[in-house]
């Protein structure tokens, strides 16, 4: 009997070893998770896995679709390998975190989509999942609550609520009146919430300005002591200028204020002259046009050229009519012609022939008036008509 029994576990042991097995990790557990025909495979990488163990759920909507293959140590975190169903699709940028059953129950890997509209394609063989962290365990509840109880300031309650009623005992109506003002100016906030936006936004592009121009500031910075130092320096004398200034001041009020009278007085005697003046109309600018070609008239300086003029001159080169010139004076004998020649010299058998003058150069028109002037605003009534005169 010892040796059937000694037989059966030593073909047990050789059955499990042939199987490849590594341990109870490796057994499937009776009612696990359906992977289907064609299973893929992902992982995620946690910082802490608690009491996670191969053969744990893979839960999606709290949908058992897979299980943990195994767990591996990847650098100073833990890295996750799962079988899910080849039926369950995922998009991409899924995330894994780990939940828990109950308060004492067991771990398990809850793969969750993104929110609708913002899933990225789809979670194949081989990707790695973002961790989003984990849940809170119980233990971690109990802990905290047990230093809240023991080492908090639960004990201190009783004083902290005795003190306060202490504190507002006969103060009802002031502390009532803070509240309401306080209601007052939080819901003056909340009207004002975009203003506030608004504010808020302008003041982070001025601090981004002045980001992208610190080096300006910085050279600022750098050079405002110096120059406040010179300032400083030259204080003495910017006292004394701005008392010089002070003092000239004084004294030009003190001279506007005498020579009032004889400033109106000066303005009133040129009122007549001011007056003649723009009576004058456009004729003392045209008489003035003579100032810029002087000392000849306008419509002959197109005919100066350089050093010479272009004229024409008719000169009577007659022998008799010199001599007689040069005699008896021009004053007693005209040359005009041989016509009114009083000169015993008796007449010449042939009259010479006169040289034709060239045609006369027509003088070229002068202008019926000068450029208008810009209206000076503020001016005495007797300048404006001066200067309107003088654009006429």
């Amino acid at each position: 009997m010892i040796r059937l029994r000694l037989a059966l576990v030593l073909a047990v042991s050789l059955v499990l070893a042939g199987c490849g097995f590594h341990g109870l990790y490796s057994v499937s557990l009776p009612g696990g998770a359906d992977l289907g025909p064609h299973p893929y495979h992902v992982s995620v990488v946690f910082g802490d896995v608690l009491d996670l163990v191969p053969q744990s759920a893979v839960k999606v909507n709290d949908v058992t679709v897979g299980k943990v293959e195994s767990i591996a140590l990847d650098g100073w975190r833990a890295k996750v390998t799962m079988a899910v169903n080849g039926d369950v699709r995922l998009p991409a940028n899924s995330t894994a975190q780990l939940g828990q059953t109950s308060l004492l129950g067991e771990k398990y890997v809850a793969l969750v989509a993104p929110a609708a509209g913002k899933g990225r394609g789809r979670l194949t063989d081989g990707d790695t999942v973002a961790s989003s962290g984990r849940g809170v365990e119980g233990e971690e509840v109990l802990s905290a609550l047990s230093l809240l109880l023991n080492d908090g300031g639960i004990t201190q309650l009783q004083t902290i609520n005795r003190e306060l009623g202490d504190a507002l005992a006969g103060r009802e109506g002031s502390v009532r009146n803070l509240l309401t003002q306080l209601k007052t100016f939080i819901g003056g906030l909340d009207d004002q919430r975009g203003e506030v936006v608004r504010a808020l936004t302008s003041v982070n592009r001025l601090a981004t300005t002045l980001a992208r121009q610190r080096r300006v500031l910085t050279t600022a910075l750098d050079k405002i002591p110096p120059a406040l130092k010179v300032l400083a320096d030259e204080r003495g004398q910017l006292t004394r200028m701005l008392t010089a200034l002070n003092r000239l001041g004084k004294v030009g009020v003190a001279v506007i204020n005498g020579s009032k009278e004889a400033t109106l007085a000066d303005l009133k005697a040129l009122q007549p002259t001011l007056t003649t003046l723009a009576q004058a109309g456009s004729a003392l600018p045209n008489s003035l046009e003579l100032l810029v070609t002087y000392p000849f008239p306008r419509n002959v300086v197109d005919d100066i050229h350089g050093d010479y003029t272009n004229v024409y001159i008719t000169a009577d080169l007659d022998f008799s009519d010199v001599l007689h010139n040069l005699l008896e004076g021009p004053n007693t004998r005209s040359l005009s012609g041989p016509d009114q020649q009083q000169s015993s010299t008796p007449p010449q058998t042939r009259a010479p022939a006169k040289k034709q003058a060239p045609p006369k150069k027509q003088t070229p028109q002068l202008p019926r008036g000068v450029p208008e002037l810009p209206t000076i605003v503020g001016l005495p009534p007797v300048l404006g008509q001066i200067l309107e005169g003088v654009g006429g």
